[in-house]
């Protein structure tokens, strides 16, 4: 018996999964503090809470904004700070509309427009407005001894950490010699940072804290420093005293408050418009101030101390929940740098893309695509947060959909179909934009399912079903409305009229794409299954479709991008951009409408011939998605980590693109989704860790992940 129960309680111990051991999360954590040592324009660093950010340079403070615009820019976003100009012209969405034969009639599609005049003065206007507002640049003002400003040269012997654990930036440097010490922290709730200065040249009145508050652009990419257009806003201070101070900015019909609050006396001015300087008093070497930017005229009270605690205590119920990952003892060369991008994303993507909306690809840093978040990139940028255990924070913009909901169902009605029909380029509100690819695109109707599913797995309780099933139910509507059966073949056909998430194809030629087939076939299933929990009758139209779409579209026995473009392997420009096709397993699960051995030929050739050079930070990640469903986890670790200028991770740990897109977050959540993935598998799959390699050079301990689909 004795004998017995030794053997029972070691092959117990035996087949204990690795994830069953206990990580030391603060240590797994704080092996990844950022360090900087040298002004870099691409190291700037951010500190938020999810529905707000703030980016620092190396003096740990907003100092340098023009040096750093062309860098990772030092902006100050919010999700309530939006704003728009004027519409003077009258502009309106029905004017950018454009018909396209679709389903047997004219479709009507919010284009973008290049000519005549007005039509482009319209989609132009609809495209910039409203985007979201940089919210003011708070740095210091350092004055060398000759009494002229501090450039970034004159910054010298820099030290600079960020703890992710605390939420702490510490910056040390030497200016004309003398030392200077900034501690900078945000609160884990409220849009207040603060900072602690110590350094003689307080005593020397050669530090000053510097306000300036910008104008919005109506450009592309917005980096937080036009400092132009003074006669268009309106900034001015209006209550202070020797220890705190608020100013009120106004543009156009927007406002928004600005609290400021000291430690000693100082006083405030206004030095030029727009620009103000906090004065401190010459009585100490330290100064301590918050900084809160607020909707309300009235501030809240707040200290260093208290936010500072704020800031240690979030970051660490954060870190303490959800899931976790120590990959030490690996012996790949690439496992600690993966893991650094692992602990950064996380870090990252709570406080870029933790609120109450769908953030933008730049998150809450700058404003990219004119400040608009894309609905199609919502899934990178929120299905990790439900796979690491983390599900309250994808839902908390999950409710931006039902105000989203009155467009969506007006596009639909417009367009002819059922349901609700959501914008891929959105606002905060979830208006409509004029595009020339986003209006076309189809991939994101299915996300909200996606994301629903994922809140019922963790929560399958009535009240889920009850809060979602609107959602679920009219996107499902036009999901199956949008469905156009083709009674020749006895089959329901994605298309013409639309552009695949491989934006490579023309809305006037392209149709079932194998990806969105694919997910249509998922998402409605999940949808019925809805139906089936709350006691409802299957949708016969549903089901119709679930039965009756088109076979996904292969050639010489692999899948093809979309059915339209038999020459997909063989015509250069059908090898760039996102390799779409993947998605049909990886983002997705194994499904009847799939071969697993069609998909792993595709696999391999998409591997072989795709130009890698022109690809996005997210097709790596779904890449090793794709390889981890087909079972090959050398695959998945080389797609992950490939060698390519899209997928390189900076100091920071933000995804950079290119000279445009300094930082892409679509990126970084997908590198999360993947490593969960890879981690704790999907459903049906016996494997453990069946994303990494079994050959001894990986030791992967992980804990709190949910299976995927």
């Amino acid at each position: 018996m004795t004998n017995y129960l030794f053997k029972t309680l070691t092959l117990l111990c035996f087949s204990l999964p690795i994830f069953a051991q206990k990580i030391d999360r603060k240590a797994v954590v704080e092996r990844h503090i950022v360090k900087i040592n040298k002004i870099d324009t691409l190291a700037s660093l951010s500190i938020g809470n999810g529905k707000f950010a703030f980016t620092v340079d190396a003096t740990g403070l907003q100092t340098f904004p023009d040096y750093y615009a062309n860098g990772v820019p030092l902006g100050t976003q919010s999700e309530w700070g939006w704003h728009s100009f004027p519409n003077t012209g009258n502009y309106k969405i029905e004017e950018t509309f454009k018909d396209l034969e679709s389903h047997g009639r004219k479709v009507l599609y919010a284009a973008q427009w290049n000519e005549p005049k007005r039509k482009k003065e319209a989609s132009d206007f609809i495209r910039q407005n409203p985007h979201r507002l940089q919210l003011g640049n708070v740095g210091l003002e350092l004055y060398k001894k000759d009494h002229s400003l501090a450039s970034p040269s004159d910054i010298q012997n820099i030290n600079q950490t960020l703890n992710p654990y605390t939420g702490e930036i510490k910056s040390h440097f030497t200016f004309e010699g003398t030392s200077v010490d900034v501690l900078t922290y945000c609160d884990a709730k409220n849009d207040i940072i603060t900072a602690k200065i110590q350094s003689i040249l307080l005593k020397t009145g050669q530090i000053k804290i510097r306000l300036r508050l910008p104008y919005p652009t109506d450009k592309f990419i917005d980096a937080g420093n036009n400092w132009v257009n003074a006669d268009k806003h309106l900034s001015k201070i209006i209550a202070s005293s020797n220890t705190r101070a608020s100013i009120n900015h106004t543009l156009d019909k927007n406002q928004y408050f600005v609290h400021l609050a000291w430690t000693n006396a100082g006083k405030i001015s206004e030095s030029q418009a727009h620009y103000f300087l906090l004065e401190p008093s010459k009585n100490s070497e330290i100064l301590g101030f918050t900084c809160e930017f607020s909707e309300k005229k009235t501030p809240i009270s707040s200290s260093f101390g208290n936010v500072m605690n704020s800031s240690v205590l979030g970051w660490k119920q954060f870190w303490q929940s959800g899931g976790a990952i120590d990959l030490a003892g690996s012996t790949d060369p690439r496992a600690n740098e993966l893991e650094r991008q692992i602990i950064l994303s996380e870090y990252l993507t709570k406080l870029q893309c933790a609120g109450s909306a769908p953030p933008q690809e730049t998150g809450l840093t700058y404003n990219s695509w004119f400040g608009k978040p894309h609905l199609e990139m919502h899934w990178w940028h929120g299905v990790h947060f439900a796979l690491w255990g983390r599900v309250d924070l994808l839902e908390k913009s999950l409710a931006w959909y039902n105000k989203a909901l009155p467009t969506a169902r007006i596009i639909a009605k417009r367009q002819g179909f059922e349901g609700a029909r959501w914008p891929k380029m959105t606002d905060n509100n979830g208006g409509e934009t004029s595009s020339s690819v986003g209006s076309y695109l189809i991939w994101q109707q299915p996300h909200i399912i996606t994301f629903v599913e994922l809140v019922y797995r963790q929560k399958p309780n009535k009240q889920t079903l009850e809060k979602y099933k609107q959602l679920v139910f009219e996107t499902a509507d036009f999901m199956t409305s949008f469905a156009d059966f083709d009674k020749q073949k006895g089959k329901y056909i994605l298309g013409k009229g639309i552009i695949s998430a491989q934006e490579r194809f023309k809305p006037e030629d392209t149709f079932n794409p194998t990806y969105e087939l694919n997910y249509w076939y998922q998402t409605l299933t999940i949808a019925q299954n809805w139906r089936k929990r709350l006691g409802m009758k299957p949708s016969e139209k549903w089901q119709h479709v679930i039965d009756n779409l088109s076979p996904l579209p292969q050639k010489n026995g692999v899948y093809l991008a979309t059915e339209n473009a038999q020459d997909s392997y063989t015509n250069p420009k059908y090898l760039t951009d996102h390799p779409a096709v993947l998605c049909t397993l990886g983002m997705l699960p194994e499904t009847p409408m799939l071969d697993k051995a069609t998909m792993k030929r595709t696999f391999e050739k998409v591997w072989e011939l795709w130009d890698w050079q022109d690809t996005w930070g997210w097709d790596f990640p779904m890449v090793s998605m794709t390889a981890t469903r087909l079972d090959m986890p050398q695959k998945a670790i080389d797609g992950l980590m490939m060698p390519i200028r899209t997928n390189t991770y900076l100091a920071n740990g933000h995804n950079f693109q290119d000279g445009r897109l300094r930082l892409y977050l679509p990126g970084n959540g997908g590198l999360l989704t993947a490593v969960a993935l890879m981690c704790a598998g999907y459903d049906g799959c016996q494997t453990q860790t069946p994303g990494f390699p079994k050959d001894g050079t990986w030791k992967v301990k992980w804990e709190g992940m949910q299976k995927f689909f």
